[in-house]
């Protein structure tokens, strides 16, 4: 196939953009920047010079692609405070993909997540997103994708874990470590029971291309490796790789503390992928996120 992948150059599509060559398949992705166009290029991939506002260039690239993996998100301005305007840009990127892509049963595959669902229950596949969470404003873009599947697009949606954890990530674990250098201790939040599901990198790159090569239409698929962490057990992972005191945060103070990342460390998460195993015959074979942690992958550069 000849793919089209937003977000090619970030941290899942560094994964998704080998993992789909190596399969054989011919991949265009989308880039920003010169370095962006540089790496993909390095890679092995075609680029396609924009972003998710220029919509005429997304839409007749897709035109032009056997399919679509959809990976780019505005977090720049989603973490800055502006997560509304983030999740609108997505689902209009959604709304022109869908269009271009109508009744040609080509797959559309985009990513969402897992967090935002009923706190503290086991989600599955067939659990609807709650619309009043956190992420409740990106709900619509999983939504708008999969109703494309009515106007025969071969859409499905592969909800990713909080965590997708690997060498070289920037994310949510990363910046816990940070917050953690930064105060002197590695914090969680109240009683540190909350848990949130994980996947490695590379793991979840292999679900993609597998969610692109067999997805039925409509589908939801989820990136789990790991059903729920505790985020007391990770705060301690961190706090015995920094050699830090591991401390208790008040909920009312995890704004101050822990900053953007304040209003999301809170989350209780849990998510099943059986259904996702089942169906597309995924398995997960990379190291778990206290295994991560323990082997230094998140603070091996930095230690003295």
């Amino acid at each position: 196939m000849r793919v089209f992948v937003t977000g090619a150059s970030g941290w899942i599509g560094s994964a998704v953009v080998p993992e789909l060559l190596g399969a054989g398949h011919e991949v265009v992705g989308l880039a920003r920047s010169d370095a962006s166009a540089d790496t993909l290029e390095a890679a092995g991939a075609q680029v396609r010079r924009g972003s998710l506002d220029d919509l005429e260039l997304l839409r007749s690239t897709a035109a032009e692609s056997d399919g679509v993996i959809h990976l780019a998100f505005k977090h720049d301005i989603a973490f800055s405070g502006d997560f509304v305007g983030a999740a609108d840009a997505d689902r209009r990127a959604i709304e022109i993909f869908g269009e271009a892509l109508a009744a040609t049963g080509k797959p559309l595959v985009i990513a969402s997540g897992v967090a935002g669902h009923r706190p503290g229950s086991l989600v599955t596949e067939n659990d609807a997103p709650d619309p009043d969470s956190p992420a409740g404003h990106r709900v619509l873009s999983e939504r708008t994708a999969l109703a494309f599947a009515a106007s025969g697009v071969r859409s499905s949606s592969v909800r990713l874990s909080p965590t997708v954890h690997g060498t070289g990530d920037h994310g949510f674990v990363s910046t816990i470590v940070a917050v953690a250098r930064e105060k002197g201790v590695s914090g969680y939040i109240g009683d540190g029971s909350n848990t949130w599901p994980a996947v490695h990198q590379l793991d979840a790159a292999v679900l993609f291309r597998l969610a692109l090569e067999k997805g039925v239409a409509g589908s939801v698929f989820h990136g789990v490796a790991e059903e729920g962490v505790p985020l007391r057990a990770v705060a301690e992972a961190i706090g015995r790789q920094l050699d830090l005191p591991v401390v208790s945060i008040a909920r009312e103070d995890a704004g101050d503390h822990f900053g953007w990342l304040g209003m999301f460390l809170g989350i209780d998460a849990r998510a099943s992928s059986a259904l996702t195993r089942e169906r597309l015959g995924w398995e997960p074979t990379h190291l778990g996120l206290l295994e991560d942690l323990e082997q230094g992958n998140y603070t091996r550069e930095r230690v003295a």
